[in-house]
């Protein structure tokens, strides 16, 4: 572990955000294989909310979000190929614990999606709560706080269960929908993901439980506090610009706009970029790339896509949720 630290810190002194310039592109990593978050679609363009993520981070720094390239990675490979330096940034439903922050020599930034763990089981079943699944075979990725919750979530229940223990996602939904586990436990979000690609969607239905917080978030080495910036504020960006009711589409409007707070936000007034050492319009690239928070959200996993997931926590602040930027300032 000491070695992987020294080689996490060494890489990012180098100063990540001049490497990615100097190459012309971000490396991120993603889950690719996961609908609705990271996935290429039938022509080969990768969609999701965590490529919007990384895109957007790619257009405040180059002002072009395809300036990217995407990593697949296993939750098994996903820390270390962050700490090696092969990637610049994970951006792979990855969930912040502390662990992480500290052993690992990570450093989370905004969440993106506040999750939490559920399971996906066949309608078939005739199972209506988690807590009749004593003795079921559970499907479930290693590697993950997902095996150690569910673990942690049946000893409390006093039940049994037979995990089934699958690297690949891919593998592991294979496995699933084959029935050689009775459920599969993950993200609720992932299982909707899951759920949406399925052989037939409406054969399968996820339980009333979440049993866990899982806080997920782009991440970044330790050690590079200017290139933590820029992710994070790239992040935050999307959030902040919808609750300005700045949208891919009304930005150009709005550069317009006497507020004060939309013109430090979108540039007009100077000193967000050069505090963080971009451009003065890195946010207005962000907006008009990519969208707002609410536009990546349902476009990728909202209520009129195949996940049908509603915004919740996810919402703005304003809404009820968790979404909440500081100041622009």
């Amino acid at each position: 572990m000491a070695a992987s630290l020294c080689l996490a810190t060494s890489v990012a002194m180098a100063g990540t955000l001049d490497d990615v310039k100097a190459k012309g592109f971000i490396q991120a990593g993603v889950n690719g294989d996961l609908f609705g978050f990271a996935k290429p679609d039938e022509k080969g363009v990768w969609r999701g909310l965590d490529v919007d993520t990384a895109r957007a981070v790619a257009a405040a720094v180059f002002g072009d979000a395809d300036k990217v390239k995407y990593t697949p990675l296993t939750a098994k490979t996903r820390f270390t190929a962050l700490q090696s330096g092969e990637i610049d940034v994970l951006t792979r439903n990855a969930t912040q614990t502390l662990s992480r922050d500290t052993d690992l020599g990570l450093n989370f930034v905004q969440v993106n999606y506040y999750d939490g763990q559920g399971f996906l089981v066949p309608k078939a079943l005739g199972v209506e709560s988690a807590k009749e699944l004593d003795g079921a075979s559970v499907c479930v990725l290693p590697g993950t706080t997902t095996e150690q919750n569910v673990a942690d979530y049946f000893r409390v229940q006093k039940m049994n269960m037979n995990p089934v223990v699958i690297e690949s996602t891919a593998e592991l939904s294979k496995a699933f929908f084959a029935g050689r586990c009775d459920c599969m436990t993950s993200d609720a979000s992932q299982l909707a993901g899951i759920r949406a690609v399925a052989p037939n969607p409406a054969d399968y239905k996820i339980l009333p439980e979440i049993i866990s917080k899982e806080p997920l978030a782009p991440a970044v080495r330790h050690g590079d506090d200017q290139w933590m910036d820029i992710v994070n504020y790239s992040v935050l960006a999307m959030i902040e610009a919808e609750e300005l009711g700045i949208t891919s589409a009304n930005i150009d409007e709005m550069m317009g706009s006497t507020d004060p707070k939309v013109q430090r936000f979108l540039g007009v007034s100077p000193g967000n970029g050069k505090a963080l050492g971009l451009d003065e319009n890195w946010a207005y690239n962000i907006i008009k790339q990519v969208g707002n928070y609410g536009e990546v959200f349902e476009r990728n996993v909202g209520v009129d896509t195949p996940l049908m997931l509603e915004r919740g926590l996810n919402a703005l602040w304003t809404n009820g949720g968790l979404m909440y930027s500081p100041p622009f300032k």
